[in-house]
This record gives structure tokens, C-alpha cells and sequence, in this order.
């Protein structure tokens, strides 16, 4: 049986990671330090013999005991509100972590897959954004606490890969969405729909005519999954590149939700918020044979149910 560890293991992409490799038959040992997961979403998983959690900082050093064959690193705040507050967690998790964690592949000759994100392209002169493009990053602004990190995320792994042979992935992760994203965690889709659903102002930032692609959460599993199973070592994007506006989408959840109390609220755009974010898929088509499953229409009618319950458990404390 190949065992696998996920950092970041108790959030969003970590525990649904976690549900697909213990479908597939892998053992998992799930690792977070909960400043930013929650244990309520891999509780379905605390009593199976293939699943074992430590509670941990992988900033500080990592040890698994025993047989490991893949790492998949997604240890990290994500969400503006998260990497802000937490701006030295953000940069130690990106960095010492990584390291840490490349180490561990190294002595274990695991394969290790790190989280990366369409942010390494900070707000991007070209358009759509495919894997050769470099970015335009602002390294001292309020962003680049979490740009950078992801950046330096990247280096480092590559460099293990070409200096010492590691056989690395890297997946460049655009906005994602789906059931287990923390109500209030400050980004657009879970704020909209949080507030849609109490009838407050939708946090439309700037004119909205800042665009977002939105890729359904099972879609991004199957696209990480390929990954690490696949040859490349090189950056592949997995997002989907159906673009929308934030005023469009804004107007989208207010059609859905059904609220009649809920209504567009702007303000002013905040330093450096990115104006366009759209994948260029084209390698995840070529050496994946990846494309996204589903549309955006039917990802957030699955979704819903989701943010309704969870709006109204917060709601009760």
C-alpha cells in the first residue's frame, strides 16, 4: 500500500485531496497546524486504519516514521484576509516548509508535488496566463507576502529537482470553489455567497470589471492527481478558463441565492488586486489530457447547499 502526506491536510484542497487519495487506496497521513484548517472537515476521516493526523508546523521540521512515497504540500494561508494577518506564516510555510518538506522526499525518495498559484503571476501583463509567462509582482507590496513565497516555493523545488535529482510537480492553482471554503475567509466566492444568503451588500471592489475564472473543486483533484502520476516536472496550470467579470459573477450568485434583501455593495479596488485571471490550459490538455468537467452554472448549484448550512450554523453560535 503507497502511503501519501498532505499538508494543510484539515482545509479546503487538503481534505478533499485526502478523500480522494483514501478512495484510491493510498494510506494518508494528513498533517496541519490548524491556524487557518478545520478539523470538522477530515473528522470523517479520524477513524479509518489508513488515515493518521498530526497536528504540526511544518515550518518548524517534519518527521513521518516509516514508508512514504509522495508528498503533496499544500500547507499554506491562502485567502488575502489569512496571508495578511499572518504575513510571516505565509513567507515560513512558503519557504521553510518547502524545504523542510523537500528534505523529507529526499531521505524518504518520495515524489513531492507542491500547491502553487496563478498569484505567482501577480497582475499579469498578458492574458490569458500560460506557464511561460514570468509575471508582474510587486515583492514589497501587501501581496507579496504570499507571491513571493509561493515564487521562492517554486525555485526551490525545481532546484531540488535539477540539483539532486528529486522527481518534483508543481501545480499552479487558479480560484477554486466548492463545499468546505471557510465562510468569511475573504475570498470573492465565499464572501458572495455569504452574504448573499444574509441578505447583506455583495463586496463588489473597484467597477468590477476585474475578471476571475472559477474551477469546481473535484476538477482541480482530477487535474492534481494527474499531475502527480504524470512525467513533468515543469509548472502546469489547472484551473477553468471560463472568465467572468466580478460584477457579472456578483449579479450570478444574486440570481441563485434568491435573496431579496442581498445587493451589490462597492468599494474602492485595494493595492495590487489583479484585473484579469484566466489559465491558459493547453499544457494540462497536452501531458494530462485534463480539461474540466464542470461548468460554472452547474459547480456553484453544487456548492450552494454547502454555504446555506454553514451560513446557518454560524449564524446559531
Amino acid at each position: 500500500m503507497k502511503t501519501v502526506l498532505i499538508t494543510g491536510a484539515a482545509g479546503f484542497l487538503g481534505s478533499h485531496l485526502s478523500d480522494r487519495f483514501i478512495a484510491e487506496g493510498f494510506r494518508v497521513v494528513g498533517m496541519d497546524n490548524l491556524i487557518t484548517g478545520d478539523m470538522t472537515n477530515i473528522e470523517h476521516l479520524m477513524g479509518l486504519e489508513r488515515f493518521t493526523f498530526y497536528h504540526h508546523d511544518v515550518s518548524t521540521y517534519v518527521h513521518v516514521p516509516g514508508q512514504l512515497d509522495y508528498i503533496l504540500h499544500f500547507a499554506s494561508p491562502a485567502s488575502p484576509i489569512d496571508y495578511l494577518k499572518m504575513p510571516i506564516q505565509t513567507l515560513k510555510v512558503g519557504s521553510l516548509g518547502t524545504h523542510n518538506l523537500l528534505g523529507l522526499a529526499r531521505a524518504k525518495g518520495a515524489r513531492m508535488l507542491i500547491a502553487s498559484t496563478s498569484e505567482v503571476y501577480g497582475d499579469p501583463l498578458i492574458h490569458p496566463q500560460r506557464e511561460d509567462y514570468w509575471g508582474n509582482v510587486n515583492p514589497v507590496g501587501p501581496r507579496g507576502v504570499y507571491d513571493e513565497a509561493k515564487r521562492f516555493q517554486e525555485a526551490i523545488t525545481m532546484a531540488y529537482h535539477t540539483y539532486h535529482g528529486l522527481e518534483t510537480r508543481i501545480v499552479r492553482i487558479f480560484n477554486t470553489y466548492g463545499p468546505r471554503m471557510r465562510i468569511n475567509d475573504g475570498r470573492v466566492l465565499p464572501a458572495f455567497f455569504s452574504q448573499a444568503i444574509r441578505g447583506e451588500g455583495l463586496t463588489v471592489f473597484g467597477d468590477g470589471s476585474q475578471t476571475r475564472s472559477f474551477c469546481y473543486v473535484d476538477d482541480l483533484v482530477e487535474g492534481i492527481y494527474r499531475l502527480l502520476f504524470s512525467d513533468t516536472a515543469q509548472p502546469v496550470n489547472i484551473g477553468n478558463p471560463d472568465e467572468i467579470s466580478i460584477l457579472d459573477f456578483a449579479r450570478e450568485v444574486l440570481e441563485l441565492v434568491g435573496n431579496p434583501k442581498a445587493f451589490l455593495d462597492q468599494h474602492p479596488l485595494p493595492v495590487d488586486d489583479p484585473k484579469v485571471r484566466q489559465p491558459d490550459i493547453s499544457l494540462a490538455q497536452k501531458v494530462l489530457n485534463w480539461t474540466p468537467r464542470y461548468n460554472r452554472a452547474d459547480g456553484l448549484k453544487k456548492t450552494m447547499p454547502y454555504f446555506r448550512d454553514a451560513v446557518a450554523k454560524a449564524n446559531k453560535h
